[in-house]
């Protein structure tokens, strides 16, 4: 999960931690080097951060041949209809807003492995 809000992060991670296991950092730069070195089943990313943004993160995972393929939410606060046009042409998995809550963010992530679980 990549969010540069601190609070939210630590919320989000106890949601999801008693079903999954959950790596969170702060920055896009922090996500690029995990993400380099580890295989998430699932990414979370805000979109609005600080130097990159989650839209350039997900430039940088697609534009990977060993990363291009991981799934990506964005989990964020930006419902507006520009914001979620612009990283439509990256295909995300999913965008959550972070209004949705607890109930709904846990439901579409356990939808989303329910539906691509290893036969």
């Amino acid at each position: 999960m990549v969010d540069d809000d601190a609070s939210f992060l630590k919320m989000v991670k106890d949601w999801l931690s008693d079903d999954y296991r959950v790596t969170i950092v702060s920055s896009g730069m922090q996500a690029i080097t995990y993400i380099a070195k580890n295989r998430p089943d699932l990414i979370l990313l805000d979109f609005e951060m600080p130097v990159t943004s989650g839209p350039q993160v997900l430039e940088m995972i697609r534009s990977e041949v060993g990363t291009s393929n991981l799934p990506v939410f964005f989990l964020t606060g930006k419902g507006d209809k520009e914001s979620v046009t612009k990283v439509l042409t990256l295909k995300p998995e999913g965008y959550i807003l972070k209004s949705a809550g607890k109930t709904e963010l846990v439901s579409q992530i356990k939808d989303y492995f329910e539906r691509h679980k290893s036969v």
